[in-house]
């Protein structure tokens, strides 16, 4: 398969037809290039509170009010999308209201009309704190025609046990769509992203929003850029790095994947970390204390 994964710009989209228009030109961008999965950027969503006008778009609450309320709109655009196009699109992920709390949603829609849902696990400070949007569940491995994809939206990537259980169930693709304001939280991503794809022998893939938009709360500043990234093993490159984008340039970044590679490695590479895994426990459980003062 060919996968792309943007480095999206944020931008004030005033009207639907804008919107809509926009993602249609980035899939149509991708699928020119004879991409089969397509990752968009966490809260990349959020331009959406645009149509709500600037007073709900610069609230914190109006602002997922306002994108929460289109999230019917946005995945039939996307699933719409994925039909025409024949693709696989990980869509922008979404503040969603539900059952009296807020969580933080990404769609996953297929060519032929399937879609699944994947909540982020562990909220940052900045969600808990001022967004109060919390953990949504359950962590869920999606079984399609282009391979076991797990979706890990951003922060989760940092926590190795959410990354392990996808990988225990058979993941062979782990999705991270992100939003950093900083590039220390791009490089938190990333090395989180990085990290898992070595553990869990499997290829990882970061999308990251990126640009300036002042009149969207909470997405006003960002950083980052696309990449994929496998194993240093054996078929793969020896950095781990497929491919990567350039910092702050929009545009999608592109790798080839055969996943038979990754089924290869875990069965016999040059080491076995999926298998050996289960080592760690009984040393990690008991800790010796030896004074050295």
């Amino acid at each position: 398969m060919k996968i792309a994964t943007a480095a999206y710009p944020v931008s004030w989209c005033s009207t639907w037809e804008i919107y809509a228009q926009k993602q249609r030109d980035w899939v149509m961008s991708a699928s020119g290039n004879g991409a089969d999965l397509l990752v968009f950027p966490e809260y990349a969503a959020m331009e959406l509170a645009a149509l709500a006008g600037a007073e709900a778009a610069g609230d914190i609450q109006g602002s997922i009010d306002a994108v929460s309320a289109r999230q019917p709109e946005m995945n039939k655009l996307f699933a719409d999308l994925a039909e025409e196009f024949a693709m696989h699109i990980l869509a922008p992920s979404a503040p969603v209201r539900e059952a009296g709390k807020t969580v933080n949603r990404a769609g996953l829609f297929t060519p032929t009309g399937l879609a699944g849902f994947q909540d982020k696990q562990i909220m940052t400070r900045f969600e808990r704190d001022e967004w109060n949007v919390s953990g949504g569940g359950p962590l869920k491995l999606f079984d399609t025609a282009l391979g076991k994809i797990g979706v890990l939206i951003c922060y989760d990537s940092e926590f190795p046990l959410l990354a392990r259980a996808l990988v225990e169930a058979g993941a062979e693709i782990i999705l991270v769509p992100s939003c950093t304001e900083a590039l220390e939280g791009y490089w938190r991503v990333r090395v989180g992203a990085m990290a898992r794809a070595l553990e869990g022998q499997c290829v990882t893939v970061m999308a990251s929003l990126i640009g300036k938009e002042p009149r969207l709360y909470g997405v006003e500043d960002n950083s980052g850029m696309g990449g994929i990234f496998g194993p240093m093993d054996e078929g793969f490159p020896p950095t781990g790095v497929l491919a990567e984008g350039n910092l702050n340039k929009a545009g999608w970044t592109y790798a080839s994947l055969d996943t038979k590679k990754i089924a290869h490695i875990r069965e016999d590479g040059h080491v076995l970390g999926v298998k050996h895994w289960g080592e760690q426990v009984p040393r990690a459980s008991d800790v010796t204390l030896e004074a050295l003062r």
